[in-house]
């Protein structure tokens, strides 16, 4: 495998929303504490403390 292939199945920084460079911050959608992405951001935003709960949860045991 070289080093152009590891892209192609990982999706753990392309599914992250880009990081804000200031305020407005977007809130998160399950605690409603600010996050670091910027407010006009689409989609699913968490703060770190619920974003790090959440890769607990779905990680591999084993």
């Amino acid at each position: 495998m070289t080093d152009d292939d590891t892209g192609d199945y990982c999706l753990i920084d392309t599914a992250r929303p880009p990081r804000a460079d200031g305020p407005p911050y977007a809130e998160c959608v399950l605690c409603r504490e600010p996050t670091e992405y910027p407010e006009s951001y689409k989609g699913i935003t968490l703060c770190p403390v619920c974003e790090w709960q959440e890769a607990q949860r779905t990680a591999c045991s084993g």
